[in-house]
């Protein structure tokens, strides 16, 4: 277990997304420990996605006018069941 300051996390909050390892916060005027930090076990959620969402992603990336195209549909989609607003 490796012990740190508090100032030095403020000063790298980096330490903290990074843990490969626990972690012992100490206040070194106090000379007490603060809090101990353990590591977060990381799951990839995309690969686990994949599979079943696989169908429905198109092979090839929308462009950004294809995006644009779309949320403007969809907005005045919305607009018009909120509103009741018609072209």
């Amino acid at each position: 277990m490796e012990s740190i300051g508090i100032g030095d996390i403020q000063k790298n909050t980096a330490l903290l997304s990074n843990l490969t390892e626990s972690l012992e916060i100490v206040d070194k005027r106090r000379k007490c420990t603060v809090a101990i930090v353990h590591p977060v076990k990381k799951i990839n959620i995309t690969s686990k996605l994949a599979g079943k969402y696989k169908k429905k992603i198109s092979a090839k990336p929308l462009t950004t006018k294809q995006l644009n195209k779309a949320k403007e549909q969809v907005m005045l989609a919305t607009m018009e069941e909120k509103y009741g607003l018609t072209d």
